[in-house]
């Protein structure tokens, strides 16, 4: 969700390679302008219109969709682990709407929407089928994703997860939305960042800052809000995947922040019971794994993944499960 804080981590440059991937309109109209209540609409066969995204590519071999969070991009929230990830895989990635390189939207976002667009993106790429990493709301966009389309999810990884955003969550996602639709001064950017910094960052991470590095954490913070992130906050409010989740088949691992103060452990162990056979790793963070504790977080990425690669053997390929995988009950 939030972006990085330089004061916690070192931003890892990648390089990309950037291909616009034009979605055509499928008919079907938006959903109208909802309210911060009202519920995510359940998935439908129905078509969804498109917008024009930016796509990037960076690596080789099969083929890894990764999904970030609200108020983030794929840059921010997956930055620092692209390079361990895109040496096994193809990955690909789109920023929504009003981040990175795609314009902002000029209607509400949808599940439905960004999980289309995410699809499009392995379609330009030839994937039959493909891997899926989703961290905070893209753990929800994943979610969708995986349940549309069961037969194309070779594996799935959710960080920091949510089905539905509890009451905790909610107060401060609204708080979060009211100060990202305030305004757009540097005054107003400095209060969402104080907001956003000790939501995001766990309680040790904050403690270990000093002044100093609080203020360069809050200038960091406050310049780098997208400015889709109220498009993106709206869209949390409203998301409720819990009738997705028992439609997931694809051997699933959970990564739960366990010190996260913006997504609460229970909210995550919910969505871990509400798939069958997925396995659950905790990582002692705060909400943004990629500031705290990359390197552990792409390792178990990484294991897990790589659980899945195809192997070649005289000339063949073959998928293996990773050391102590369990299937889980037939459906």
């Amino acid at each position: 969700m939030p972006t990085s804080t330089t004061a916690t981590t070192t931003t890892t440059t990648t390089t990309t390679t950037e291909s616009e991937v034009e979605t055509e309109d499928k008919a079907a109209t938006e959903s109208k302008a909802a309210t911060e209540t009202d519920a995510e609409p359940a998935a439908t066969d129905a078509p969804t219109k498109l917008r024009a995204v930016r796509a990037a590519t960076t690596g080789a071999g099969p083929v890894l969709l990764l999904a970030h969070g609200a108020g983030g991009s794929v840059d921010a929230n997956f930055g620092p682990v692209l390079p361990a990830l895109a040496a096994t895989h193809r990955a690909v990635a789109v920023d929504y709407p009003g981040t990175g390189a795609t314009p902002r939207a000029t209607t509400p976002l949808t599940l439905d929407g960004l999980a289309d667009e995410l699809v499009a993106a392995a379609d330009a790429q030839g994937a039959d089928t493909f891997a899926l990493a989703g961290y905070s709301l893209g753990t929800a966009v994943a979610v969708r994703v995986a349940a549309r389309h069961p037969s194309r999810v070779t594996a799935l990884v959710l960080t920091a997860p949510f089905a539905r955003p509890d009451t905790r969550m909610t107060l401060a996602a609204r708080t979060w939305h009211h100060l990202a639709t305030a305004g757009s001064t540097p005054r107003d950017r400095t209060a969402l960042a104080r907001f956003l910094l000790p939501v995001a960052l766990s309680p040790a991470a904050l403690a270990a800052l000093s002044e100093e590095e609080v203020e360069q954490a809050v200038r960091s913070t406050a310049d780098s809000v997208p400015e889709g992130t109220p498009e993106h906050v709206d869209l949390v409010l409203r998301t409720d995947v819990r009738a997705d989740l028992a439609a997931i088949t694809a051997p699933t691992l959970v990564i739960a922040t366990t010190q996260d103060q913006l997504v609460p452990l229970s909210v995550q162990r919910e969505v871990a019971a509400g798939i069958s056979g997925a396995r659950t790793s905790d990582l002692a963070t705060g909400h943004l794994p990629f500031a705290e504790r990359p390197e552990e977080w792409q390792q178990l990425m990484g294991d897990f993944l790589g659980g899945f690669l195809p192997e070649r053997t005289d000339g063949t390929h073959r998928t293996h499960r990773p050391h102590g995988w369990k299937e889980g009950p037939a459906r």
